[in-house]
């Protein structure tokens, strides 16, 4: 009699799969908090406090996915993602606008400028879920 197969976790459905994802939060509870809650959601993750770390990051980690705090001191997230845009390694990144500004016209801001979602915080794990599923390899 054959060996029965090993039992597989059930994958819930919808899953984004595995996704390489940079968070760029000046906040550090916020940064840590997303980051905690993506590696529990089976994400690789790094995160960045700053805009000149998040390219730095970015370079070496080579995201599929990148959350991109647009309020940073010094380089904001336009300008991060405007870099990010320019670097041919950084072709296919998807990057999201994390933010706490979540008006129509900021929403239009961020599109305008080349991000391919925007997510306001308090991030919400559906919408953030929802995001990551949208991104592709």
């Amino acid at each position: 009699m054959p060996a029965p197969a090993a039992a597989q976790p059930p994958q819930p459905v919808d899953s984004p799969g595995t996704r390489r994802v940079l968070v760029v939060e000046d906040n550090p509870d916020g940064l840590e908090t997303l980051l905690t809650l993506l590696a529990m959601l089976g994400h690789e993750v790094r995160g960045a406090a700053d805009g000149g770390q998040a390219l730095e990051r970015a370079a070496s980690f080579q995201p599929d996915v990148v959350l991109l705090d647009l309020g940073l001191p010094v380089m904001d997230g336009f300008e991060v993602a405007r870099r990010l845009r320019r670097d041919p390694r950084m072709g296919s990144v998807f990057i999201a606008a994390l933010t706490g500004w979540g008006a129509e016209g900021d929403r239009q801001r961020t599109a305008e400028a080349g991000f391919d979602a925007h997510l306001t915080k308090p991030v919400d794990l559906a919408a953030l879920e929802g995001v990551l599923s949208r991104s592709t390899r």
